[in-house]
């Protein structure tokens, strides 16, 4: 079902950009998979990719709805985003059937409604912190979910490279990603709550590529650069400084290691230039902008 929805986005998006004359992006070709590669990957890992990545397809489809103004553009995304919904829905009913769904904490009644009565509930750089809330739950173990899969991609992606800049590349991306997921448990272990398992005991031991080194890091840089949104979206509502701080460093760690992917795939000719405006400083002097000059 996702590779069926998968193909018919891209027909209806190659539509879209002949429609406007713009050129179709190259994106990827059969030459970037391998089928009859083995598997890098065991089945549970797939539906726990499907899961995140479906996650994040509501919020990017959503965001998507909410910036488009011609008509079929926003049913196009509405329509995307019903379907992500339903593949959504039969996503999380597998895993729950499996068994292989990483149930979040479970939260006690409060027993009434209260409001916070002391600045107090903002602190936590020394001293005794309060408990965290349930929003801040949420996005603590939405995160390490995330991050167990990007830990698990990079792992494979490592295991079966042709470069070694990439393969070095991914290696310190699963580096990163491990010590924020360490960060995140500390938290949790301090408020004795459970946490999410690490999926990368799904990796087989393959070392024959199934993608190419220009999709594999095209998936590193995506999920770098979706982790540094959500990182953002985690900030904008918590509430504990010491959380905030946390976010805060990550993010940058991230931006700077998505910057270094990006010089990684400028340099072997994999980044694909959007659509631009219009430079009219140059054209003004006669001449079209170059990122040569």
């Amino acid at each position: 079902m996702a590779l069926e929805l998968a193909e018919s986005h891209v027909v209806k998006i190659e539509e879209f950009f002949k429609g406007e004359d713009y050129p179709v992006p190259h994106g990827f070709t059969e030459d970037d998979v391998n089928v009859k590669a083995p598997r890098l990957f065991q089945d549970p890992f797939y539906l726990h990719y499907l899961y995140i990545m479906t996650l994040q397809g509501l919020t990017g489809y959503g965001l998507s709805v909410s910036t488009s103004i011609r008509e079929d553009v926003r049913k196009y995304y509405i329509e995307c985003n019903t379907e992500t919904m339903m593949l959504f829905e039969k996503t999380l009913d597998a895993m729950l059937k499996k068994g292989i769904y990483n149930r979040p904490p479970v939260l006690s009644s409060p027993g009434s409604n209260d409001f916070v009565k002391q600045q107090g509930f903002l602190t936590g750089w020394l001293g005794e912190r309060r408990p965290l809330t349930a929003m801040e739950i949420s996005d603590i173990t939405f995160n390490m979910n995330k991050m167990n899969l990007h830990v698990a991609l990079k792992v494979g992606f490592s295991q079966v490279a042709k470069s070694d800049k990439f393969r070095k590349y991914s290696n310190r991306g699963a580096k990163i990603s491990n010590k924020q997921i360490k960060e995140f448990q500390n938290i949790f272990h301090e408020e004795k709550l459970n946490f999410p398992m690490s999926l990368e005991s799904y990796v087989t031991d393959s070392t024959e590529a199934p993608f190419s080194d220009k999709l594999m890091m095209y998936q590193i840089q995506l999920s770098t650069q979706i982790a540094i949104a959500f990182y953002g979206t985690a900030l904008s509502v918590n509430s504990r400084r010491d959380l905030g701080a946390k976010y805060v460093m990550f993010t940058e760690e991230l931006a700077k290691f998505a910057e270094d992917g990006a010089n990684l795939m400028i340099e072997n000719g994999w980044l694909e230039q959007p659509p631009l405006a219009t430079d009219r400083r140059h054209l003004s002097r006669g001449k079209r902008f170059n990122f040569e000059e």
